[in-house]
């Protein structure tokens, strides 16, 4: 099918709705910003990013403190999640206001969301203007996630936190699961009669 021609634009979908919890340095003034540009740039260490314009509340919250915590979000939080991408921290307690427990960090001063499924507290370690918005650089300093999520022998199954996406101005709650990493190639070998691994 052919494809029409748009002028360069963000359109890479789907993404992450995150509610970002941040605070300032003395851990005091506690806000969420909801953020879609977001995700992981490194493995070892574990570095991710979140891009934020200058102009919001949230902004010199993170700057002045070096931090935050991004929280995933299931598909039951999707009205705090769309609340606190629309009205400012500087007006709003948007914690009191969605029914959300701060829940304490272990290595930030900014609170965790105890609500969402996984949280990951984050260190800045450089900000990059790049133009609407600037890029918050961070390591991942420590991953929270939910008791329930972990099975017995310590694998963590993400199928059941009932995650939510980010495309185009819409939220979806994630479908069906498609396959794991890795099922193309296990699905081949054992069609061709093949070991994994084997033709490499």
């Amino acid at each position: 099918m052919n494809k029409i021609k748009w002028k360069g634009g963000a359109l890479i979908a789907p993404l992450p709705a995150v509610m970002v919890s941040c605070a300032d340095k003395d851990g005091n003034q506690a806000n969420i910003i909801t953020v879609a540009w977001t995700g992981i740039i490194n493995t070892v260490p574990p570095k991710t990013y979140i891009s934020v314009r200058p102009k919001r509340h949230s902004y010199s919250l993170i700057k002045e403190s070096g931090e935050f915590t991004i929280n995933l979000t299931s598909a039951a939080l999707a009205g705090s999640t769309d609340f606190c991408g629309m009205y400012t921290g500087r007006k709003v307690d948007k914690f009191k206001k969605c029914g959300l427990t701060a829940q304490e960090g272990s290595e930030n001063r900014c609170p965790m969301i105890a609500e969402c499924p996984i949280s990951l507290e984050c260190k800045v370690t450089d900000v990059i203007p790049m133009g609407t918005h600037d890029m918050f650089l961070a390591d991942i300093v420590a991953t929270h996630v939910r008791e329930d999520l972990i099975d017995a022998s310590g694998k963590l199954h993400m199928e059941k936190a009932d995650l939510m996406a980010y495309a185009h101005g819409e939220y979806f709650a994630l479908g069906k699961r498609l396959g794991s990493f890795g099922f193309s190639a296990v699905k081949k070998t054992k069609k061709q009669g093949k070991k994994p691994g084997v033709g490499k």
